[in-house]
């Protein structure tokens, strides 16, 4: 709708514009040698008030937006009526108007489509007969009626053919990123599984009781997994903002909490680059999208976990005014000038020979940017060869302190999972395995379920995929239960789709959500937030 009310605004824009011109074609005529202004006095006049009427309809198009066919062809009538006033009183001196009848054909028909074009031709055919009958110069040359007539044919029907030729192409390109799309989703869904598995299974091997070479093992385990998953959560993330799905969700928080928890999960990545992180610490508040600027922040220390392997990583925040700036400073190789603005495109990487062992695709700063003019950011790099590469997130708005909240730190410290009955549900069998074993690890009882058929529980928590294939979701799991237990039980979703497509019924709902994969830190401090939600009876049953 807004395509259309576009394209409408537009050509009245051009209607106002192209008639202002040929007010002062025709008054320039006036003044020409042997020529009298009063002579073309009426032809001013009558264009004086198709700009007011031009006035009117743009104003009526800005208020009622929409598609109104009867609109659009009183449009082309008042035009081809303005335009042949003038052919017919301005003689052989206004032929040059005829090339705004040919504009308003194409232009109807480049805007409007095929349909649009065929009414604009037969109009535009009939107004140059009736310009013909009414006047004399056109009357002595046939020639040049029938050069008119034949250009005024020829000219929309070479565009129609080309219009066909690009909506067929817009079908074709439009099919095949419906198809990409399809294919992505499902690919997501489908990666995520063996991610998610291999996480926890990893988990579970790192708290078993292993030698010095086994631990060393599962850190490689760990590395490797950590490459894949940053390289499928960039391809996510720029296939999502490719769809233009992505919006900020803004609230107010903390920016020292946001990057402390963000330098912990890194932790074990630091450990393995030989990277020492430091933070500076804040006390200063932002609103913004945490979810965004997390990601923004992570592909950032990603990038310098990369490339200033076993040098120090400082990270904090600068006060700019009424804005804040958050500041990642490395110590690495830097970047050369040349490269400095290109490293910001999808797909390019700074290669040097012994870059042959790093991992990435060069998608992490496109991401970077992209999420910041999201939020109104600006993403600056400076970069000295040999001296490292300082990025700044700045645009920050800065905001009073508000109510502290218990951030997920404190919420790994309070209580732990021993005795905590779950109902799992799950219909990957990998997954399930993976999971129960891990949250046995945890001290949980754990009642594991391959499928929603039957489903029955004395839980005190409910742990659900959301994909249970065809006869149930893990909502519909929840919902279940919650009705067989009388009260709602506290829930948690894992899932591979997308989650902003589920936010609604979970949040209705007082569902938490997790994306997979799913590291053992967020499931284990989601299930001990869900272990606070119960009630007193429930918790000491």
């Amino acid at each position: 709708m807004r395509f259309e009310k576009n394209n409408e605004l537009d050509q009245a824009n051009l209607r106002i514009i192209v008639a202002s011109c040929a007010i002062a074609y025709v008054a320039l005529l006036g003044f020409l040698p042997g020529r009298s202004l009063l002579t073309y006095l009426p032809v001013l006049l009558y264009y004086l008030g198709f700009v007011v009427m031009a006035i009117a309809m743009r104003h009526a198009i800005s208020r009622w937006p929409g598609h109104y066919p009867a609109r659009r062809i009183f449009g082309m009538i008042q035009d081809y009526t303005g335009t042949s006033f003038g052919l017919v009183v301005g003689g052989e001196a206004a032929l040059p108007l005829y090339a705004v009848m040919v504009w308003i054909n194409l232009g109807n028909g480049m805007r409007f489509g095929s349909r649009y074009l065929a009414i604009a031709t037969v109009l535009a055919l009939c107004a140059l007969l009736v310009v013909w009958r009414l006047t004399p110069y056109w009357q002595e040359q046939p020639f040049l009626l029938l050069m008119l007539l034949t250009t005024s044919t020829l000219i929309p029907f070479y565009a129609h053919l080309l219009l066909e030729r690009t909506r067929k192409a817009t079908a074709l390109a439009e099919a095949a990123t419906r198809e990409k799309s399809r294919f992505l989703a499902q690919a997501s869904h489908d990666l995520r599984q063996p991610i998610h598995s291999i996480g926890l299974f990893t988990a579970c091997l790192r708290e078993a009781r292993l030698g010095d070479e086994e631990r060393r093992l599962v850190d490689s385990i760990d590395r490797s997994l950590l490459n894949v998953s940053q390289l499928f959560r960039s391809i996510l993330d720029l296939y999502t903002l490719d769809n233009g799905r992505v919006q900020p969700k803004y609230e107010h928080f903390a920016v020292d909490g946001m990057l402390r928890e963000l330098l912990r999960q890194n932790a074990e990545a630091a450990r393995w680059a030989g990277v020492e992180m430091r933070l500076v610490a804040s006390r200063q508040w932002t609103r913004a999208d945490p979810g965004m600027l997390a990601t923004m922040v992570q592909n950032v220390l990603s990038n310098s976990l990369k490339y200033a392997a076993g040098r120090p990583l400082l990270v904090g925040v600068r006060p700019r005014g009424d804005k804040l700036a958050i500041v990642i400073c490395d110590q690495g190789r830097g970047i050369a000038e040349e490269h400095q603005e290109q490293v910001f495109e999808e797909f390019y990487r700074v290669r040097e020979a012994r870059d042959k062992d790093v991992e990435g695709v060069g998608l992490g700063l496109s991401i970077v940017r992209r999420l910041g003019g999201l939020m109104g950011l600006q993403v600056r790099l400076r970069s000295r060869p040999g001296h490292g590469t300082t990025v700044t997130l700045d645009g920050l708005p800065r905001v009073d302190a508000q109510a502290p909240r218990v951030s997920l730190e404190q919420a790994q410290q309070a209580g732990l999972l021993t005795g905590l009955r779950v109902c799992l549900v799950e219909d990957d069998r990998n997954v399930l395995q993976a999971t129960c074993a891990l949250l046995q690890r945890w001290g949980c009882e754990v009642q594991a379920r391959s499928s929603p058929t039957g489903l029955s529980s004395d839980c005190e928590v409910i742990v659900a995929d959301y994909d249970l294939g065809p006869q149930a979701t893990g909502i519909d799991c929840i919902d279940a239960v919650r009705a067989e237990r009388g009260w709602n039980v506290p829930a948690l979703i894992m899932t591979g789709h997308d989650i902003d497509r589920l936010q609604a019924s979970l949040h209705e709902r007082g569902i938490a959500v997790l994306a997979k994969p799913v590291r053992p830190a967020e499931l284990r401090a989601a299930l001990r937030g869900l272990r606070d939600q119960l009630p007193a009876s429930a918790a000491q049953g």
